[in-house]
């Protein structure tokens, strides 16, 4: 039996330093052998080795960023990365135990090959995880040794495009997007797809597993056949919730500029500057273009890029006939999300089933398929889908507007917490995905409530590290101003890195604010029409309505949330 000792430095990857601690000595234990284990955290080492323990090891695994000190002189010790740990810790144990015996190499460090990487980033809003998950790569290409190039696909387009000599020389591309991505440049290359939050939270680990399964993308013998056969392998790698994503976040922008210049409307012409009485005014042009312009392509876009995003372009069309049936047919953005997947799913079944060969192939993706399936999701929208799906729209709105004090508290108690849960991953997106919909109904008290607790977390964190500076190190103080501009603006993701640090006190900190936030907002009847941009949209008349009422709801929520982190954190360590 060997004396194992692990010694694991893993900077602010606390939680995943004590599964790795604990894979270990499991590990161990079953190849009956025996593991002491020392960890250091941001707040401080936890166990330290004693000199007895010390002295009688026969190797020393150096895990993360831990390094050989004095203690270990004359001792037979293994670099070895918390990554390698986390996929495969029995692994890691075997071949320490070969390194007693002289015939290991180390473990998972810079003599993999360094590979030239590409990656493409993107989320649903195009702001926080989109740029939060480019950085992620890059600071675990330049750990692992590798070169990376990421191109970002956030709310203002592409950004540092990659180009065709860089995806050529590529060994490797790297797609991690909740969203759908276009693929045709990719052709014959390496590509592995991931979503963001692998990214961001753990970008060696997230390279590692795309360069041990990342297979080659769409080898279609023609240019035609790529272009109307999109790979089947990339539907197997994504699912509804992706495809539904996609949609809402190419519909946001309409969403956003109608919800304004409504909101503008109103301001220059009253509650009635759509009436016939104010036609040519400016206020009842402003409306038109709002309402009856862009409020009016949210359901068709909606619905056209989720059949986008399961079928590639040939869905398109099929979704946005599907969408404008959906909106004429009463059914709303329910009917949309049933349109879009039809359209989807129904085009790309054709898809694969249709076969002309070669030479007619051509003819799919202009013709047939979006003439067959417009029909399908047509028909089906006509005389089984819309009238249904109407009425549960309808039964579910006059609900929300009839909603007073107990059910609104809840609900909007309910929404908060799902804001502030994840802080952009999937709850949370939930929540605002089903908020944003209920604007083309007219209902607006859902989108106030998950707006304004979507703002508790960062503010509320950038609050405490003011008021309660003992409980946060220096970097997360100086952190705190950051969080504190990214909450103005509505971007819950400001507080990932103090959450990621110590999960189980702050998240119930942020959730417990945000829900409290939400209540009040629901409560009250504060109604937003623009769905995005946080305070910033206030002043503008119209756009929230109690706003005296809706601040306060913000504060309360973020001053909670500050001291619950203030009885929930322990004193840092600097």
């Amino acid at each position: 039996m060997a004396n194992l000792l692990a010694v694991i430095a893993a900077g602010d990857r606390n939680t995943q330093s004590m599964l790795a601690g604990e894979a270990l000595r499991q590990s161990a234990a079953r190849l009956s052998h025996r593991l002491e284990l020392e960890i250091h955290t941001a707040e401080g080492v936890q166990k330290p080795l004693p000199p007895t323990s010390i002295a009688d090891a026969d190797a020393v695994l150096l895990v993360g960023s831990a390094k050989a000190d004095e203690r270990f002189t004359g001792r037979t010790h293994l670099e070895v990365t918390l990554d390698a740990v986390l996929r495969d810790a029995e692994a890691v144990i075997r071949h320490a135990l070969d390194a007693l015996a002289g015939s290991a190499a180390p473990v998972g460090k810079a003599d993999d090959k360094a590979l030239s990487i590409v990656a493409i980033t993107s989320c649903p809003t195009g702001i926080a995880h989109t740029f939060m998950a480019a950085e992620g790569l890059t600071q675990a290409a330049n750990a692992l040794g590798h070169s990376i190039r990421v191109e970002t696909q956030g709310s203002v387009g592409a950004q540092d495009t990659l180009t065709a000599d860089e995806i050529a020389s590529a060994d490797l591309v790297v797609i991690a997007a909740d969203t759908q991505v276009d693929l045709a440049r990719f052709v014959g290359k390496r590509l592995y797809k991931s979503g963001t939050k692998a990214a961001i939270n753990d970008g060696e680990g997230l390279l590692h597993r795309a360069a041990a399964e990342a297979q080659p993308h769409a080898t279609a013998s023609t240019d035609v056949k790529a272009a109307s056969e999109p790979a089947e392998s990339s539907s197997k790698r994504t699912g509804p919730y992706q495809h539904l994503m996609t949609g809402v976040s190419f519909m946001l922008p309409f969403v956003t500029a109608g919800g304004i210049l409504i909101a503008l409307a109103f301001a220059l012409g009253g509650i009635y500057a759509f009436d016939d009485a104010h036609k040519g005014t400016l206020a009842w042009s402003l409306f038109q273009i709002g309402a009856k312009s862009a409020f009016a392509l949210m359901v068709p876009i909606l619905a056209g890029y989720i059949s986008y995003s399961v079928a590639n372009r040939p869905g398109i069309a099929p979704g946005m006939v599907g969408g404008m049936l959906a909106a004429s047919l009463g059914s709303g953005f329910l009917g949309g999300i049933a349109a879009g997947f039809i359209a989807g799913y129904g085009t790309d079944w054709l898809n694969r089933h249709i076969k002309l060969g070669r030479n007619l192939d051509g003819l799919k993706p202009v013709l047939i398929l979006p003439v067959l399936g417009s029909l399908l999701v047509g028909l089906l929208m006509i005389y089984v889908v819309g009238s249904p799906v109407a009425a549960v729209l309808a039964a579910l709105t006059e609900w929300l507007k009839s909603m007073q004090g107990s059910s609104a508290l809840v609900l909007g108690a309910l929404l908060g917490a799902m804001m502030a849960f994840d802080m952009g991953g999937p709850v949370n997106k939930a929540a605002y995905a089903f908020s944003t919909g209920l604007i083309a109904s007219q209902v607006y008290t859902p989108m106030a409530a998950t707006m304004a607790a979507g703002m508790v977390p960062p503010l509320g964190i950038a609050l405490a590290t003011k008021l309660f500076a003992d409980r946060f190190t220096f970097d997360e103080r100086e952190a705190g101003n950051a969080a504190a501009v990214l909450g103005l603006s509505f971007i819950s993701e400001g507080a990932i890195p103090f959450a990621a640090r110590d999960p189980f006190r702050v998240i119930p900190a942020l959730v417990a604010g945000a829900a409290l936030t939400g209540a009040i907002s629901m409560v009250i009847g504060a109604e937003l029409k623009v769905p995005h941009g946080g305070v910033f949209v206030l002043p503008i008349p119209n756009a929230v309505t109690h706003l005296t009422g809706y601040v306060g709801a913000l504060v309360a929520g973020t001053v909670l949330t500050a001291l619950l982190l203030r009885v929930l954190k322990k004193p840092a360590q600097n």
